[in-house]
């Protein structure tokens, strides 16, 4: 008998969740390969996902942008000014041969997925490599990705429960305002839980921010890729992921979050 889609998420999470977060603790080459997985694969569901809108992105030059983007972060090879301007220039360039339908759309649908499943993937990298005390890094990231985990299961428990205000029915007719609530304040509450379970050089101050950069803008994260979704016309970015739908699925909360708190830890700090 074929187990409920529940019974496999949950399995699926069993086996994957242990994995995620010992590859967070290791970092250096075993994380780096872990958010080139992410970045490369989300994107490719997001050339998928272009494609229903007669929008072709440059499939070659996305991946390609988002594997250099990734790597950069970790080996800063390159200048990242001069090679966003790389990545510009070559992609204009190429469009000028292609001749698939609109060229305003490809280079739009191309430019978007680079930077916003690219860029924002490589600032993952970037935080775990961010502080002098390796294993600081390490345990920061385990802390995000353990907050968005606790958030999105609160928003979607207890909006399920007790939901009775759509918040973007245009978007997500099944989230609630309710939800969104409650995600946002276990996201606090786990941040600072976490501050003082793992994360020692961290200020009471930090995990808040954090915390309140997850509730928020992670769960804005969720709702962007909705939109793109909603708007290609598709439940799941892919299947690729039994009971949980695609990658582009899992990791957009994370994918807008990350760059929020990068740019903290490096400006505001």
């Amino acid at each position: 008998m074929a187990m409920s889609n529940t019974a496999t998420r949950i399995l699926v999470s069993v086996v994957t969740i242990p994995l995620i977060l010992l590859v967070c603790y290791l970092g250096g080459l075993f994380f780096l390969t872990f958010v080139l997985a992410i970045g490369l694969l989300s994107f490719y569901e997001y050339n998928g996902l272009s494609a229903n809108k007669n929008a072709f992105t440059n499939l070659v030059i996305g991946l390609l942008s988002t594997f250099v983007l990734i790597i950069n972060s970790y080996f800063k090879f390159i200048d990242f000014f001069r090679l966003i301007l790389l990545i510009i220039a070559v992609l204009v360039l190429i469009e000028l041969f292609r001749n698939r339908q609109s060229a305003i759309l490809n280079l739009g649908a191309s430019l978007f997925g680079i930077f916003y499943i690219g860029l924002f993937s490589s600032t993952l990298v970037l935080l775990r490599e961010y502080f002098a005390d390796y294993n600081t890094g390490g345990y920061l990231i385990i802390s995000v990705f353990i907050t968005i985990w606790i958030c999105d299961s609160a928003a979607f428990f207890l909006g399920t429960a007790f939901g009775k205000h759509k918040l973007f029915p245009r978007i997500s007719p099944k989230k609630s305002w309710e939800g969104s609530v409650a995600g946002f304040i276990f996201a606090l509450i786990s941040m600072i839980a976490l501050k003082y379970l793992l994360l020692d050089s961290f200020f009471i101050f930090d995990a808040i921010v954090v915390g309140i950069i997850i509730g928020s803008i992670g769960q804005i994260g969720d709702l962007v890729e909705s939109l793109i979704k909603r708007d290609a016309g598709v439940k799941d970015s892919s299947n690729l992921i039994p009971g949980h739908g695609g990658i582009f699925d899992r990791f957009d909360s994370l994918m807008l979050s990350s760059p929020v708190i990068y740019l903290y830890l490096s400006y505001i700090r």
